[in-house]
This record gives structure tokens, sequence and C-alpha cells, in this order.
């Protein structure tokens, strides 16, 4: 083992105390892989922006995400994050008291999961008669057939994070919506 002058040195080697001043140098206190990490000028370690989520469409080729990651850190009332040809996946953000809007997609089934927040679903068959109602929270799904009008509100005290399947896709490629309006 290697001399570290001004340590304790245990009987066996290998659990020698190593400098704290040095622990950028120690892969035991990276937050990210190596190949994420840039040096200051200091030495020290810091996040390069190579493998951060961008929220934008990823489009028509192969994509992997942490859904979770991603829906939870949208601040924009709706970014598409992947189209293809037969599915889209956006994720949306409502804020307090705000909804999605009553909608209906005549030929497009819908999945949306609940991450973050309290709301209620609402769905029927006409504009005026919307019979189903159901509270939903963190973890809950939610599956709207083609042609069921239906509109989710927030009920909580902070935004409503969702994310969205609409098979075929729904939104233009690239669609970001800051807002509602």
């Amino acid at each position: 083992m290697y001399y570290i002058p001004y340590t304790y040195q245990h009987p066996y080697s290998y659990y020698a105390n190593g400098q704290m001043e040095h622990y950028y140098r120690q892969p035991a206190y990276w937050t990210l892989p190596n190949e994420f990490m840039q040096r200051n000028q200091f030495g020290f370690p810091q996040p390069s922006t190579e493998g951060r989520l961008v929220l934008r469409d990823h489009g028509n080729e192969p994509f992997v995400v942490n859904i979770e990651e991603a829906t939870k850190s949208n601040k924009t009332f709706r970014t598409a994050l992947w189209t293809g040809n037969h599915l889209q996946v956006t994720v949306m953000s409502i804020p307090v008291g705000g909804d999605i809007g009553l909608e209906v997609h005549p030929r497009t089934d819908q999945f949306l999961r609940i991450e973050e927040g309290k709301g209620i679903v609402q769905m029927g068959n006409s504009r005026n008669h919307l019979d189903f109602n159901q509270r939903v929270s963190d973890d809950y799904a939610i599956m709207v057939p083609a042609g069921k009008w239906h509109n989710i509100i927030n009920t909580g005290n902070k935004p409503l994070k969702l994310y969205t399947i609409y098979a075929p896709p729904e939104h233009p490629f690239g669609t970001i919506q800051k807002s509602k309006a």
C-alpha cells in the first residue's frame, strides 16, 4: 500500500484513511460517473451538461429516459418528449387550480400517469355529460378511450406533474406549450 503522510496507518494497509482535502481524486465521492465529470480551475469536479436530460422532442429515433425525472423536472404546460409514427409521449405540469381543459380525441387512445400532485379526472360521452369522476394522486394511471370527453383538474397545493402517451400522436412534432393558453 502507498504511504500517505500525516494519516493514521492501520496495521492492515488497505484500511488506511486517505487525506480528505483530496476527496475529489477518490471516485467514492463522485456523484456522477467519471465520464460526466469535468474539473474547474482548482481541480474540483463539476458535472458537465453531458448526460443531463433535455426536455425536447427526441423524435423518431431510439430514446431512453427516466420518465419520473423528466416529468417532475418539467415546468411547461405540455412538452413532447418523443413523437413517432404511431405513438407520442408528452410531459405536463398543471398549475394549482388549473386543468388540462375539456377535450376529446376522436381517433386517439390516451394513457396518463400522475407522478406528483392531486387531482380529479372527469370523463363522459358528451361535453355536457361527464358521468365519470375519480380522485387521483401520485402513481395513478388513467386510460382514456378514443372518443371520450375528458378533463383533469389540479386540486392540490402544488403543480400536478404527469406524462401522457397518445396512440397515434396527437400533437405536432416538437410541441412545447409554456402555458395552457
